[in-house]
């Protein structure tokens, strides 16, 4: 909990960086509102001990006391409502820097996360953990923040009035110190595991609603419902364990702290000599004791939410600290678009070797396409093409530079990508070929065109600007095919790979892809991997993968000639499939 707790306040500490200097006046105006309202009380002993025991009946002055009392409390309040808007501002611009840090973050995470990494998992923690972060910062910097300046301001005061009665008082705080700390040892793991448990269910939603159609097509709702109906009892469990603590440990314990500390005070009173002009001192002490235990139940009765806030931080500052390569700044640039690969070597894992001592040259302008059978090492070559991953040997050169040395915005500027699954946004057409990159009109239809889409995006509703739905809903496969490779091209890069990028469409949806790659041909670097052979029948030339080594390399014609060749078998077995 340690550890969490001071990454917590770590992360805190460079949110709210750039907002030092409200920070520090929040603080001074909250100082300057304890010192008001610690007023008060003695404004009551003077007006009790001077003017109502005595019956010195000083209207003016007592007039004065009253108004003083109620203005020095009306600008305490004032002045706590004006802090709790500027820190609750303070907590809001730092949550948001600190979700668009996190988002930017995940954004440059090597690939090797994500395959480890899951969905609903890391959107709990990019929306649901940053939203606890900024309760963090509202409990700190206000609840906690006002509540210990009040609780100094009237310990000061009782010190002043009578030091003996205050030690008394000042017993009430290892006690506090000896509630929290029981809470924390109670409470700490079942937040913990109801903030895990939280992640868990939204990941089973996520997971759920993305694969509902295989859900119901293989019967296996029910299932599913009940793994829900356990991971969210998990989570009740968790909850109830950690209010239960809330309900024992938290208010029932201060209020009885809080009677015996009343009883304490008036004893003491009871059992020395004093005037009446000490009764005063009584009301300022009693007045004081509220002041002090309202504030220490405030500040405990958060703690609750603060735990949740500290897990949800440690979460967050995890995720943050996850290792990133290095931003490759570099101004370096693909020219005509060459490729040499060299003794490539590379295994997810040290025992799993993928592709072994792999060499090949891809000349510039070249279309090149790469079979072979499932598990052959294709997609993970495309993988270090695409610098997704780093090999362990060999090398990879693009127009005689090392790949690594390529500037990061300038090799993803040079590199067009057509997945296998077509990624679209929940936005028009427009929007999904351009990306976000600045595109004009005349440069996104020019892609269009070249991919074989400008004819069916014109006839849409509103063209270009129609809204295609969620993941591109209204659009057939092909067609969202079609959109992705007319977003690779809208960038006119030297390199164009193609990730399997005809396997889910129709034959006609396939000739209109190999009419685009043809036109592609002699300006543009095609490297497409490919399980419909077809697609990369006309290639320059087809380079076959076998347990991540070159097994054929060649022509068409080339390679069928090749008596019980692996792409022989491979084609043949396509065309009875056909």
């Amino acid at each position: 909990m340690r550890s969490e707790t001071l990454q917590a306040i770590d992360l805190l500490r460079h949110s709210a960086a750039p907002d030092r200097k409200h920070l520090w006046l929040g603080v001074l105006w909250l100082v300057v509102a304890a010192g008001l309202e610690v007023l008060g009380p003695l404004m009551g002993k003077v007006l009790i001990d001077d003017h109502l025991l005595p019956r010195h009946l000083d209207w003016p002055r007592m007039i004065g006391l009253l108004a003083a009392f109620l203005v020095s409390g009306w600008i305490a309040s004032a002045l706590r409502y004006l802090q709790l808007v500027r820190l609750s501002g303070l907590a809001m611009r730092s949550v948001r820097r600190l979700r668009e840090s996190v988002y930017n973050h995940v954004l440059r995470l090597p690939m090797t996360f994500f395959d480890t990494a899951i969905t609903g998992k890391l959107v709990s923690r990019v929306t649901n953990d940053t939203e606890a972060v900024k309760n963090l910062y509202i409990q700190v910097l206000f609840v906690m923040l006002d509540s210990s300046i009040v609780v100094t301001g009237a310990m000061l005061a009782m010190a002043w009035l009578d030091w003996r009665l205050m030690l008394i008082v000042l017993g009430l705080f290892p006690t506090v110190v000896v509630i929290v700390w029981f809470y924390q040892r109670m409470s700490a793991p079942a937040v913990a595991r109801a903030r895990e448990l939280r992640s868990e269910i939204n990941a089973q939603m996520a997971e759920s609603i993305g694969g509902m159609t295989v859900l119901q097509a293989s019967n296996a709702t029910a299932r599913f419902s009940q793994r829900f109906l356990r991971t969210n009892q998990l989570h009740y469990a968790a909850r109830v364990t950690e209010l239960r603590a809330n309900a024992w440990l938290l208010r029932p314990a201060l209020d009885f702290l809080n009677i015996l500390l009343l009883v304490g005070v008036i004893y003491s009173f009871g059992q020395r000599q004093f005037s009446a002009l000490e009764v005063g001192i009584l009301y300022a002490f009693v007045s004081y004791i509220a002041r002090v235990v309202d504030p220490l139940i405030q500040i405990t009765l958060q703690f609750s939410q603060l735990q949740q806030s500290v897990v949800a931080a440690a979460r967050v500052n995890t995720l943050l600290h996850e290792s990133r390569p290095q931003r490759n700044v570099s101004d370096l640039h693909i020219g005509a678009g060459a490729v040499s690969i060299r003794n490539l070597r590379f295994g997810y894992r040290p025992d799993q070797i993928v592709l072994h001592d792999l060499s090949l040259d891809i000349p510039a302008g070249a279309f090149y396409g790469v079979v072979g059978h499932t598990g052959s090492g294709k997609s993970t070559l495309l993988s270090l093409l695409l610098r997704f991953y780093t090999a362990s040997a060999g090398r990879i050169d693009i127009d005689g530079m090392a790949l690594a040395t390529i500037g990061d915005d300038a090799f993803r500027a040079d590199v067009g990508l057509v997945p296998q699954d077509p990624f679209l946004l929940a936005a028009s057409a427009r929007e999904n070929i351009d990306m976000g990159r600045g595109y004009s009109q005349a440069q996104i239809e020019t892609a269009a065109r070249a991919a074989k889409a400008h004819g069916f995006i014109s006839a849409l509703e509103q063209g270009y600007d129609t809204p295609l739905g969620e993941g591109g809903a209204r659009l057939s496969t092909g067609q969202k095919q079609l959109i992705a490779i007319a977003r690779a091209l809208a960038g006119q890069p030297k390199i164009l790979f193609l990730d399997e990028a005809t396997s889910h469409i129709d034959s006609e949806t396939e000739q209109v892809v190999q009419a685009a790659l043809n036109e592609l041909r002699g300006s543009v670097t095609i490297i497409a991997i490919a399980h419909r052979l077809s697609t990369i029948r006309d290639a320059d030339r087809i380079i076959v993968l076998n347990h991540g080594q070159i097994a054929e390399s060649g022509a068409h014609e080339a390679l069928m000639a090749i008596e019980d060749g692996i792409y022989q078998k491979l084609y043949l077995l396509q065309q009875l499939g056909d």
